[in-house]
């Protein structure tokens, strides 16, 4: 239990990085000059970059081990902070997406997710595999609320000291990896992926391409800047409001864990995130800002409980030998989520302030609906009986 309690601190500490950053990235690209297009593609670069490290950070860790290259990401961390804090040519800036660890999507996207999350499937009984995955979101989704919150102190002359804090927690994560125990090592040697696995995984690989291209017309960072664009909300307003919706995104988790004990991962991620897509297209159709951001909360009270199931799900229809690899492609096609902000943006910029939220909303019921009918017969390991 060890080795599952420094996962979960390693958690903690990158996950109150990317709740302050999710809140301050456009505002501080805004304050270098950047435009709300320019702030979608530097946003766009770090989430394909986030997407993308995956697979080879999954090859690396069966070649060198996974504590080490844990060890590797958490410098990433460091390097985005010190050039976020330090640097104010927008070429400089623009290389802070490209190491991954950006934080302005989720505090499950990133070359550490697929490491992590193998580990954690291995550190507990199969029994208690459901609610571990979910204390994993829960314990992520708190730090990313008060991350959030702790934003709302930013000035605009703060913005380098929260980034050089960022800096600081990319080194809180290393070495809480180099403290993993021998034991967190793959004790089943074996391929990245077998063709037997890649089948399955190929089919759910494409609706969860679907979902990231939906989830990345709307990530936080989108979120935060369009309320800022649309309504004028400021950091004191925004910061709060990120804060409480990740506050109800973390509570679901818990819930969400028991519910898949009860009904099925299957039925949980999609029972939840239907209505949840629903919601989302209301958004734009709100007249004033406490009501879209109440709309919001609502949303991400339900909108991420298939994110522990999705998780639990994936590492449970491979072998052991096989999970790391299997999270990682599953992770990799989330390169569909690095387009909206692009496109986000530039709607933004438009003023067609409705077009990312209806669009997201369309491409997630989409996705719901073929997990439900091409996934609801095939059970995960653990919850065979």
């Amino acid at each position: 239990m060890r080795d599952y309690r420094l996962l979960l601190a390693a958690r903690v500490l990158r996950a109150f990085g990317f709740g302050f950053s999710a809140v301050l990235l456009g505002l501080d690209l805004e304050a270098h000059g950047f435009s709300s297009s320019a702030i979608g593609v530097v946003l766009a670069i770090g989430v394909l970059a986030g997407s993308l490290y995956g697979l080879p950070m999954a090859a690396l860790a069966a070649q060198f081990g996974r504590r080490k290259v844990l060890v590797g990401i958490g410098g990433l961390m460091v390097l985005t902070g010190l050039d976020l804090s330090l640097a104010n040519q927008p070429w400089l800036l623009l290389l802070a997406g490209a190491t991954g660890m950006l934080g302005a999507s989720s505090v499950d996207l990133g070359p550490f997710s697929a490491l992590e999350q193998s580990m954690l499937a291995e550190a507990v009984p199969r029994r208690r595999r459901n609610l571990a995955f979910g204390r994993y979101s829960l314990s992520g989704g708190l730090a990313a609320a008060a991350g959030g919150l702790a934003a709302t102190l930013a000035s605009s002359a703060a913005l380098s000291a929260f980034f050089g804090l960022y800096a600081l927690l990319g080194i809180g994560t290393a070495v809480l990896a180099a403290l993993l125990s021998p034991g967190v090592e793959n004790q089943q040697p074996g391929p990245v992926l077998t063709r037997a696995s890649r089948r399955p995984l190929a089919h759910l690989s494409a609706l969860f391409a679907l979902d990231s291209l939906g989830g990345g017309l709307v990530i936080q960072s989108v979120i935060a800047y369009w309320l800022h664009v649309r309504f004028g909300a400021g950091v004191t307003i925004l910061g709060p409001a990120l804060a409480a919706m990740a506050l109800v995104q973390a509570g679901s988790y818990e819930v969400a864990a028991r519910l898949a004990d009860r009904i099925g991962l299957i039925r949980t991620m999609v029972f939840t995130h239907l209505p949840s897509s629903i919601l989302l297209m209301l958004v734009p159709l709100a007249p004033t800002l406490w009501l879209a951001i109440a709309i919001l909360v609502l949303r991400f009270a339900i909108s991420q409980m298939d994110v522990p199931a999705r998780q639990a799900y994936v590492a449970s229809i491979v072998p052991a030998s096989e999970r790391a690899g299997a999270l990682a492609l599953t992770g990799t096609v989330r390169v569909g989520q690095s387009i909206g902000p692009a496109l986000a943006g530039m709607a933004i910029q438009a003023a067609a302030f409705g077009v990312p939220f209806f669009l997201a909303g369309a491409l997630k019921i989409a996705y719901d609906l073929g997990l439900y009918f091409g996934f609801r017969g095939r059970p995960a390991e653990h919850e065979i009986v």
